[in-house]
């Protein structure tokens, strides 16, 4: 390996720090313009490196090692090292060219933001993080870049520190990842107690010969070793990668601005979860228990938060419920066993998905704030380049034929289909009963926002990205290039990346040895067989179910909302409880208030009562007072300062004294 390839290797994550560290620190010196440029210039260094990283690669060079020894106990070494393959280079990639694009966006977005550049310091360094968590060759460091993006997350979406809502938000969002993060934290102190390294490749080597392993968790029930660290490690995965019951915190983290929703909630950090099960493909193949608890929980995000984007009015929301549909996508498939089809879609969600957030940012500025959809409607002619970037964008979402979701999508629910695993019957049915429903929500907002009649003469502000701005009934007019050009340049991999790849990624050697897939889990192999090429794929798929499910929910959103709007008001009328239900989220929120929440406080009550109050207090400290207070009472009665009494007392004292002595004897 050529000392000039290691050097990039650290150029990738530091250049994106460096930038962090002059905005945030000199970002009164240098100002506005100065903090843009200097972490725009770090992302663009990042990712040239990045790419120069991926060619490398693609010559067959993977890198596994050492950067720096942290610290060593005895036998144990805890280094930081870097772990570069197929899988680390694709999605080192693809979190720095979103995050590039992030970043020029920015400028337009928050250009009247007194925030601006603690802004982007604080998305740089959470592009750090997360090049620090994939490019990871041990599980500490892992932790690290895990708990990293999971703190500049929370700085992000509680970036209008001064709004309630937002304060909030950050910290749900940081509370339910804090419950992932034990068990994730747990999974990895079960790896280094059994197998005394956190070294991915040594851990990965030895994982075969612990596979009949068990752990006794309570007495009479042995678990097996894998298959715990499996559910401990997921657990992680759950809170990161917002999968229920851990999903609560995505959808109110919109609170944030919107270059973050893209950042955080597309391409990067709720990902993170699926690139580590991917990563620790060679962990999970050993226990098909854990596989199928994926893949259901995989299951039912994928179409029961699919359902709530059906009633949501605020754009950012609706977009939010989509990646947490697509995010449940991605785990049937890791729970198949088809962990590079899961990968794809991280891939191609990942350019389609930030388009879209940008798309709904830059509607969001030309409506003066404003996110309510039902106060929108026909910005197509307002807005072109918006409009379709959008379109662009809601086609690869839905699985349009030839478009870039299409393929890792279709992949996906044919790997479902073909899984021979408990629960997999369930999880196609859910799979595609979701692509009628992303169909449906998607193109609801598509219509509300570009056709139709224009509404936005009648709404008021109740849009919460910036409270200072109001209403204004001017016409709305596309927004200034630099927010319009990070859209178009996420539009041509949208439109295309799926085509060009999906052989490669697939079928072909792309991933070499980074995704293990043991012999009994066929799935990929299945797929492989059915493969006839990209093209042949995109034209057989006219004639399928997906591509009839996807075409229905098109076109009964376009007649709901273009042709009957009466109609969807009737049926919410009419379906009152499951509208409300859907609405409402499920109750989710009101149940974890009220079951954690509150719980948390009447435990807490009760301990301050009972425990401080009554115990503490009351017995050891009011009661060792009190104790000294009533002897002191007793002994100044005999303080009275008259001489007989002492006398009398000398009497008593020298009666007693000879008494003993007398018994003594």
């Amino acid at each position: 390996m050529p000392v000039d390839m290691r050097m990039l290797y650290l150029i990738v994550p530091l250049a994106p720090l460096f930038g962090a560290i002059v905005a945030g620190l000199c970002g009164r010196l240098i100002g506005r313009t100065g903090a843009h440029v200097v972490t725009i210039a770090g992302m663009v260094v990042s990712f040239i490196a990045s790419v120069l990283v991926f060619q490398d690669v693609l010559a067959g060079h993977t890198f596994n090692g050492t950067v720096y020894t942290w610290l060593a106990l005895g036998d144990l070494r805890i280094e930081i090292g870097f772990l570069i393959d197929a899988l680390t280079a694709m999605m080192m990639l693809v979190v720095t060219f979103v995050s590039l694009m992030v970043h020029i966006y920015t400028i337009g977005y928050m250009h009247d933001d007194p925030g601006y550049q603690r802004f982007f310091s604080y998305i740089s360094l959470f592009t750090f993080s997360m090049l620090m968590l994939v490019m990871s060759n041990n599980f500490l460091q892992l932790f690290f870049g895990w708990e990293a993006v999971g703190l500049v997350s929370y700085l992000l979406i509680g970036f209008w520190y001064t709004r309630e809502t937002a304060v909030y938000a950050s910290l749900k969002a940081f509370l339910v990842n804090r419950v992932g993060d034990f068990g994730f934290i747990l999974g990895i102190g079960l790896v280094l107690a059994h197998f005394g390294t956190l070294d991915y490749a040594t851990v990965f080597a030895k994982a075969p010969t612990l596979a009949n392993e068990t752990i006794t968790l309570w007495p009479d029930s042995p678990w097996s070793l894998m298959t715990v660290i499996g559910i401990l490690l997921f657990i992680g995965a759950m809170g990161k990668s917002a999968q229920f019951p851990l999903h609560v915190w995505l959808p109110d983290s919109m609170e944030g601005p919107t270059p973050i929703s893209a950042l955080i909630h597309a391409a990067t950090m709720v990902t993170a979860g699926i690139f580590m099960v991917a990563r620790m493909s060679p962990l999970y193949e050993l226990s098909d228990t854990v596989l199928s608890l994926i893949m259901v929980i995989g299951a039912i995000t994928a179409l029961f938060m699919g359902l709530l984007g059906m009633v949501q009015n605020d754009i950012k929301r609706v977009i939010a419920y989509s990646t947490l549909s697509q995010l449940g996508y991605m785990t049937v498939a890791l729970g198949a066993s088809a962990y590079s089809v899961a990968v794809f879609h991280l891939m191609t969600h990942a350019f389609f998905k930030a388009l879209l957030f940008l798309a709904a940012g830059s509607v969001i500025i030309a409506m003066h704030h404003n996110q309510d959809i039902r106060y929108m409607g026909g910005l197509r002619k307002y807005m072109p380049i918006t409009w379709i970037t959008t379109l662009i964008g809601s086609l690869a979402l839905i699985g349009a034929p030839f478009l870039s979701g299409f393929y890792s999508k279709e992949s996906i629910i044919e790997a479902a289909r073909m899984s021979h695993l408990a629960g997999a019957g369930f999880a196609y049915f859910a799979v595609l009963a979701g692509v009628f429903v992303t169909a449906f929500y998607s193109f609801r907002l598509y219509f509300l926002v570009f056709h139709g009649k224009e509404r936005f003469h009648q709404g008021h502000a109740h849009g919460n990205e910036a409270d200072q701005h109001h209403h204004h009934s001017g016409v709305p007019q596309e927004t200034p290039w630099v927010v319009t050009a990070p859209l178009l340049a996420l539009a041509l991999p949208s439109l295309a990346i799926g085509y060009m790849t999906i052989e490669p990624m697939l079928f072909g050697d792309f991933f070499g040895h980074a995704i293990y897939v043991a012999d009994r889990h066929p799935v990929m192999h299945e797929l492989n067989q059915e493969f006839h090429g990209a093209m042949e794929m995109g034209l057989h798929a006219l004639t399928t179910l997906p591509f009839w499910l996807t075409a229905a929910g098109v076109g009964l959103s376009a007649f709901f909302y273009l042709k009957r709007p009466d109609i969807p008001a009737a049926l919410a009328q009419r379906f009152n409880f499951l509208y409300r239900m859907l609405y409402n989220k499920y109750w989710f929120d009101e149940l974890y208030n009220w079951a954690f929440i509150k719980g948390a406080r009447v435990l807490g009550s009760a301990l301050w009562r009972r425990g401080d109050q009554n115990i503490i207090d009351g017995f050891f400290v009011n009661g060792s007072a009190r104790l000294v207070e009533r002897f002191s009472r007793l002994l100044k009665a005999f303080q009275s300062g008259y001489i007989y009494h002492y006398a009398f007392a000398m009497l008593i004292g020298v009666f007693a004294l000879v008494t003993w002595f007398a018994r003594l004897n």
